[in-house]
């Protein structure tokens, strides 16, 4: 654990508490500043992470508190990639030649992330409203996170990112600006509102204009040789090679990767949060061609990894299929929202999901090139997107 660091206000003393391993961390303090239970801020879903990807990134954790009562908590990964493997032309934000040229330039870049690098969401900072106003909450988080990176001593990142929040938290993360971090939006994230009325999923279908209707059987059609199973964590284990190998798939095809799981990681989760995290096999006389996961947050799923031989997916429609059982799973769990994610705009707005905007925060640890950050975080934009409305009446 790091030396224990005192922050005070006017209004309210603040403290914060560093540790580099789950096992360090008091539990029940953790517990109490994670009273809604988010899974990605579980330490059994952190111990999880920090036990399969050590080797490729360091973790941090941080308990805040006011005196003794924990009022809030973060999570945060250290990473490092070369920038020569970002494919910038197909770069989420579009990024000009200007940013590239100038902080990237092939060389190491190392990042502190607090956030989770690998779902979509805020899933890195929480903390109580009720005891702490949001200024000082986020001023207090950027005093600890600078405080990791001077720690780091002679690796220090280049880069603190806050990632990313929903458009109702954006006046409270607004705060950390003052704190010479720098706003961008990122690619929007596709989002399906479960309607009240959906009892199954054929009550989804039957709300669907007549074309969209048509096109969801042509994908059934096509991809009724595809069997689907619920993976245990021993079927995981079982298939543990061809996970890897189409999970690898789609991540060598992504727009923007930094750090990646695996089989092992998939099967610690599924051991650790059980019904909570869905894992699903699609095969093809028998052959693993495919996998999809997912969380339960209480009344939202969330799509997360993929995996899928694209050798068979054009003639199959596996990953249309995929997207078709994410909705049937969310009506089946009685969830409201179905987080898909993303990327591929246009067809998961065909099965109904919606764009919602997402922001980042960034701030370069050198105060000269945070102040060139400025100007050049300003040219990045989210990705142009085509969306479709399948639906026989327009959902807000």
């Amino acid at each position: 654990m790091l030396e224990k660091i005192r922050n005070k206000h006017k209004t309210i003393s603040l403290r914060y508490e560093f540790y580099n391993h789950t096992k360090d961390i008091p539990s029940k303090d953790w517990g109490l500043a994670n009273p809604k239970e988010n899974i990605f801020l579980s330490l059994e879903y952190l111990r999880t992470l920090e036990n399969t990807l050590s080797e490729t990134m360091k973790f941090r954790y941080i308990l805040f508190y006011d005196g003794k009562t924990p009022i809030g908590l973060a999570a945060t990964q250290l990473i490092k990639f070369n920038s020569a493997q970002l494919k910038f032309q197909e770069f989420p934000c579009r990024i000009s030649d200007t940013i590239k040229n100038t902080l990237f330039k092939n060389l190491d870049v190392k990042v502190l992330v607090c956030g989770n690098l690998f779902s979509c969401g805020e899933h890195g900072f929480i903390y109580d409203s009720n005891r702490i106003r949001a200024d000082l909450a986020f001023e207090c988080l950027s005093d600890a996170l600078r405080e990791i990176r001077k720690s780091e001593n002679s690796d220090k990142p280049s880069f603190i990112l806050l990632k990313e929040f929903w458009p109702d938290s954006f006046d409270n993360s607004d705060n950390i600006k003052e704190h010479d971090f720098r706003e961008f939006e990122i690619d929007v994230n596709m989002v399906l509102s479960i309607l009240p009325e959906w009892h199954t999923f054929e009550d989804y279908l039957l709300s669907m204009r007549t074309k969209f209707r048509t096109r969801a059987k042509k994908v059934f059609k096509n991809s009724k040789k595809i069997i689907v199973k619920d993976f245990t964590d021993e079927d995981i284990d079982t298939y543990q090679n061809e996970i890897n190998k189409l999970y690898l798939s789609v991540i060598e095809k992504a727009e923007f990767k930094i750090g990646k799981l695996n089989a092992t990681t998939f099967r610690s989760l599924k051991q650790t949060l059980d019904k909570s995290f869905i894992f699903k096999g699609y095969f093809l006389e028998e052959k693993l061609v495919g996998f999809t996961s997912s969380f339960v947050l209480g009344d939202i799923i969330e799509a997360n990894h993929i995996g899928i031989d694209y050798n068979y997916n054009k003639e199959y429609d596996i990953y249309q299929k995929m997207l078709y059982d994410y909705v049937d799973i969310a009506i089946s769990s009685k969830a409201n929202e179905l987080r898909l994610g993303r990327t591929a705009e246009i067809i998961k707005s065909c099965v109904g999901a919606k764009p919602v905007k997402m922001k980042l925060y960034v701030r370069h640890g050198n105060s000269i090139s945070n102040t060139l950050l400025k100007p050049l975080v300003e040219l990045i934009s989210p990705s142009e997107y085509e969306v479709r409305n399948p639906f026989k009446l327009q959902l807000d």
